[in-house]
């Protein structure tokens, strides 16, 4: 009686694994996990590339005040075409 009832517990834990599994694999399901993993990654490259303009733009600062240069947070009324 226990043996049986052991093997009908392990049945329907079997059952139940072996239908989410087969849930998970549905054509939308996959659909819905690759968009949300496309829109966290592109979320995550806007904000890696907000990083590095940010850096950029300090390193440029640092550069132009170590050379003696204007800065680059001046806006300039210059009408040479070269952009100097």
């Amino acid at each position: 009686m226990i043996r049986r009832t052991f093997y009908i517990a392990v049945g329907a834990f079997l059952a139940v694994w072996a239908m989410r599994k087969l849930q998970a694999m549905r054509p939308d399901s996959v659909a819905r996990r690759a968009a949300d993993r496309a829109a966290g990654l592109a979320g995550e490259l806007a904000e890696f590339a907000g990083d590095v303009r940010a850096i950029a733009r300090e390193r440029e600062t640092e550069l132009r005040s170590r050379m003696g240069l204007e800065s680059v947070d001046r806006n300039h009324d210059h009408d040479v075409k070269d952009g100097r």
